[in-house]
């Protein structure tokens, strides 16, 4: 687990961050390495990876209360871990004993872990990623993905054995899933509990094993599944759907599914928030005069009244066009800036138009320019 950096210090933010700085950390630094903007890039999709890995501990409170009292390793599946596991090499000592073995009783005895391993357990969640279009983010879409689950073996239903009376109880743990080790000190008797060998704490044993699983209860296999991914979602936000993910341990209840969203880039909108961005092209006559322009949003186009005498880069707010907010519905805006197209190989006529417009327009602008010129000379002190 050496090679694993801080979480925290992957978003970026301080150990004692609230879920919702930790969820803004993730979409920054998300957004930066996502492959998509990175295509090819070994480096930045390793830490898009990294950060997935961060804020999928991060963002789920029991997982976070474990990374922070045992930090790795408390997912480190070689060192007996893991998301669904539990940490044996913690758990499996009993408190009560080990009080015990120093003040000479007095917390009572054989207080087993509240996690066994033969107990029922959640299954562990299944992370996907789904490309979306930049009109399906906006206004939400059912899309169905295949995923790869942990699921009861048919075969066996789950049991792991051909026949009822292939699985019995462990004759070394009688159950329990675990095995206390009692020794003696200067101090008095020390108490170490394992899990079990024979049965690696499952608290069984099976003499015929069901021949698909190989004894395990479990298979993995490929699902389809319809998932409806909200209206106004954002890249690298992630929605959960419960008890779509690996099937539980003995009766526990399933994990969920995770499922990541990335939008692709539209030709011409940009988002930010929950505002829509878009570029015009209009006339020198358009925004002289003012006119009527056909205005593409995100329902479809429109017609926008522009003004007489719209300057070039001047941006319009349209209220309530934008993407919908995906907690509560309410809907940004699109901003509209326009630009004045120069118009390029004239005719003789129209040249001929133009220069008649710039007599008339001569003097005025003369006045304006000699004006604009004493304003800079004054502030030059020329």
């Amino acid at each position: 687990m050496a090679d694993k950096r801080d979480y925290y210090g992957v978003l970026g933010v301080n150990k004692g961050a609230s879920d919702d700085e930790i969820k803004k950390a993730y979409r920054k630094v998300a957004k930066q390495y996502h492959p998509d903007l990175h295509p090819g890039d070994k480096e930045a999709e390793a830490k898009f990876k990294e950060a997935n890995e961060a804020y999928e501990i991060l963002s789920d409170s029991t997982k976070r209360s474990q990374y922070d009292q045992f930090g790795h390793a408390a997912f480190d599946q070689s060192a007996g871990g893991g998301y669904g596991g539990g940490f044996s090499g913690f758990e499996d000592f009993d408190i009560s004993d080990i009080f015990g073995s120093f003040f000479g009783g007095g917390f009572g005895g054989g207080r087993r872990s509240s996690r066994q391993n033969n107990g029922p357990r959640r299954g562990s969640d299944i992370s996907e990623r789904v490309i979306l279009t930049f009109e399906e983010a906006a206004f939400g879409v059912k899309k169905q993905l295949k995923i790869y689950r942990v699921e009861d073996c048919d075969e066996c239903g789950g049991a792991g054995t051909k026949d009822k009376d292939g699985k019995k109880t462990c004759p070394t743990c009688g159950g329990s899933g675990q095995v206390k080790n009692v020794q003696r000190s200067p101090f008095g008797q020390f108490v170490n509990v394992t899990t079990c060998r024979t049965c690696n704490g499952s608290g069984h044993v099976i003499s015929n094993p069901c021949p698909k699983c190989k004894g395990k209860g479990k298979v993995k296999k490929a699902r389809n599944v319809d998932v409806n991914i909200p209206a106004g979602i954002d890249t690298g936000e992630t929605v959960s759907f419960k008890g779509l993910g690996d099937f539980g341990h003995m009766g526990g209840p399933k994990g969920d599914l995770l499922v990541t969203v990335v939008i692709k880039k539209h030709e011409i909108f940009e988002r930010m928030g929950t505002d829509v961005y878009v570029t015009v092209p209009i006339t020198f006559v358009e925004a002289a005069l003012g006119a009527k322009v056909e205005i593409p949003t995100i329902d479809g186009k429109m017609e926008y009244e522009i003004p007489e005498g719209t300057q070039s880069e001047t941006a319009f707010k349209i209220r309530g066009k934008g993407i919908p907010n995906v907690r509560n519905g309410v809907r940004g805006d699109q901003i509209v800036k326009v630009v004045v197209e120069v118009p390029q190989k004239l005719s003789s006529a129209q040249k001929d138009a133009l220069k008649a417009f710039g007599d008339l327009t001569n003097e005025k602008n003369h006045k304006q320019r000699k004006s604009f010129f004493e304003k800079v000379k004054g502030n030059l002190g020329l």
